[in-house]
């Protein structure tokens, strides 16, 4: 489990945000997962991933009452803005597939606490409140854990590559070289890697250095300049063309050491 120090403003946030839950909700337990847990970890640009274990099943007073917690802390703490929190009752962590909700990009979603996250928070969970996951998250294997990171490339990351329009944006861009980096590394040793780490990964595969280059100066400098219109589309380009062959092959192997394995 990861204790590294964290920033004054994301650590008054988080000690808020446990503060605020454990009065508006039945909290058992809230963990820190992704770049917050397992390092490389940049304030106002990384995401505060956290899922928040509740005793049952929340009512519709205890709903409202986060809704209010959420949009409190987005009036109040610009950080807020990039905190992501699943909510689970106990009991509801065996089925992969399952949908609980959760609060991200502003609003309340529904969707599952992936292998990869369940992954995340037995090797390098942060503990906010409560008991740590081993015992309260069901272990996952690595043959699970194999073929959910196929599926997700294969069926979400490479039909994605042809709606030309989204890879004009950052988010695309980003998530979809890291994700191919991150997948590829883990497919190969079973590792979980960083995103600081991905980029690398990136490199020795071959990905366009000026659009690798153009992520590490978004997600590191200090003060990045703004795309310019050009360049977007340039990069569009650029990612779309390395992705597509990168996606398929990365499928391809996977199954086929699966096959040998």
């Amino acid at each position: 489990m990861s204790d590294d120090p964290l920033d004054p403003d994301t650590a008054g946030l988080l000690d808020r945000f446990t503060a605020a839950l454990r009065q508006a909700l039945p909290l058992t337990a809230l963990w820190a997962h992704g770049s917050l847990a397992g390092g490389d970890y940049r304030p106002g640009r990384s995401d505060l991933d956290l899922v928040a274990v509740l005793h049952r099943p929340w009512t519709p007073e205890e709903r409202q009452r986060l809704l209010a917690l959420h949009r409190r802390l987005d009036a109040d703490v610009p950080l807020a803005a990039k905190l992501h929190c699943a909510y689970v009752a106990a009991g509801a962590l065996d089925d992969p597939a399952r949908d609980h909700p959760a609060w991200a990009h502003r609003e309340l979603l529904h969707r599952p606490v992936t292998l990869v996250t369940r992954r995340e928070l037995h090797a390098f969970g942060r503990v906010l409140a409560g008991p740590p996951p081993a015992g309260v998250v069901p272990e996952v294997t690595d043959g699970q854990l194999h073929d959910h990171i196929v599926e997700d490339l294969a069926g979400y990351w490479r039909p994605a590559v042809d709606h030309a329009d989204r890879w004009l944006q950052d988010v695309w861009v980003d998530l979809g070289l890291l994700t191919l980096a991150r997948a590829h590394e883990t497919l190969r040793s079973g590792r979980l890697i960083t995103k600081g780490q991905a980029l690398d990964v990136l490199a020795a595969l071959g990905a366009p250095a000026d659009v690798v280059a153009d992520i590490r100066r978004r997600r590191y400098d200090a003060d990045p300049d703004p795309a310019t219109a050009a360049w977007r589309a340039r990069r569009a380009e650029l990612t779309r063309s390395f992705l597509a062959p990168a996606l398929d092959d990365a499928v391809r192997t996977a199954r086929s050491r699966r096959l040998r394995g």
